[in-house]
């Protein structure tokens, strides 16, 4: 069994507020008063379940990645389908997502402590950055922790003292409308080429830096759609991948998307995809862009990565939220108040 050491964060929120487009705020501590044991909550089950799941936090990094791309962060993706109209939870991009039930817990529990206060889409993105867990040091830094797991215990070994984490501001309220004929035009595709990808992260109002910044969140395992091989693959990765492949094609058939890492948070993409070895052909087209093939080679500097990351995902997270009077905060996460 491959071993080892697991990165995690552990998240703080750093300073100021972040103004989004509707006029409204993120901000820290949003909920200092009105369910001060919110982020506590969300810590201590999130914590739980990756113990012995570490996989789990990558799954909910791209339920939120997922989310924010349609209708923007307002916890959408998670409602399920009510009638004939698919939700997006049902579209086809989103079959292979997991975690709700997670999400589901966390909202039970502070729904216990504060009916009616706390979004399901400030839970989301509370818990997508599962690999690093919060505590509060009474420090404005953010602190890489890494986990070694041994037969007998947990190790935590401080690793970094450096802010390179993003600030998980709150204040969003949740959406009432989900339909997964939204999903295609919104959500970037794993065949996009680069001019499709760079148009619909500049529709969110995210540019060529966070598309490749955001391209190496892979540290889960992703569906292999089709067995067919680009030819711009490394010929030894595509005859790895031929060899997963089942006859007949298998939709439940997994691989990882960044090799030999894909349980640690890491900037392991980059290099792979200097390789040619990118999973995807929206992958292997973040070198076809001169622009965005020299932020691939930065990004294989290992600060570089965990800083940028940061600041794209404080900017992803950001996407078209609901705050203020916009939007409701949903009882149950999965359903549109009564």
């Amino acid at each position: 069994m491959r071993s080892s050491f697991l990165p995690f964060l552990v998240s703080l929120v750093l300073f100021g507020v972040l103004r989004v487009c509707n006029g409204g705020v993120l901000e820290k501590n949003f909920y200092k008063k009105s369910c001060p044991q919110a982020e506590m909550l969300v810590r201590n089950i999130t914590w739980s379940k990756t113990k012995n799941n570490p996989a789990l936090g990558a799954k909910l990094l791209r339920v939120h990645y997922h989310d924010c791309f349609v209708r923007g962060c307002d916890a959408s993706l998670l409602l399920d389908t009510v009638g004939a109209e698919q939700s997006e939870k049902d579209a086809r991009p989103n079959l292979s997502l997991s975690g709700f039930d997670v999400i589901d817990e966390i909202k039970t529990r502070i729904e216990l402590e504060c009916p009616g206060v706390v979004s399901c889409a400030d839970i989301v993105a509370l818990a997508a950055p599962l690999f690093l867990f919060s505590f509060l040091f009474g420090s404005s830094y953010v602190w890489i922790i890494l986990i070694w797991k041994s037969q007998h215990e947990d190790v935590l070994i401080l690793q970094f003292k450096k802010p390179i984490f993003w600030d998980v501001l709150t204040g969003r309220r949740d959406g009432k409308v989900s339909r997964a004929s939204e999903v295609a035009g919104n959500l970037p595709s794993p065949f996009s080429n680069f001019t499709t990808l760079r148009q619909l992260f500049a529709a969110k109002k995210l540019n060529v830096n966070d598309l490749v910044v955001l391209s190496g969140n892979g540290a889960e395992l992703n569906l292999l759609v089709s067995c067919d091989a680009d030819p711009s693959l490394n010929p030894t990765y595509a005859n790895s991948l031929r060899a997963q492949c089942p006859n007949p094609a298998n939709a439940a058939t997994t691989v990882e998307m960044d090799p030999q890492s894909s349980l640690s948070f890491d900037n392991h993409y980059y290099e792979i995809l200097n390789q040619n070895k990118g999973l995807f052909q929206s992958d292997a087209a973040l070198l076809t862009d001169r622009g965005s093939a020299k932020i691939v080679r930065q990004l294989q500097t290992r600060n570089g990565f965990f800083s940028e990351f940061g600041k794209s995902m404080q900017q992803m997270a950001a996407i078209e939220v609901l705050t203020g009077k916009d939007g409701k905060i949903r009882k149950k996460c999965r359903v549109v108040n009564s």
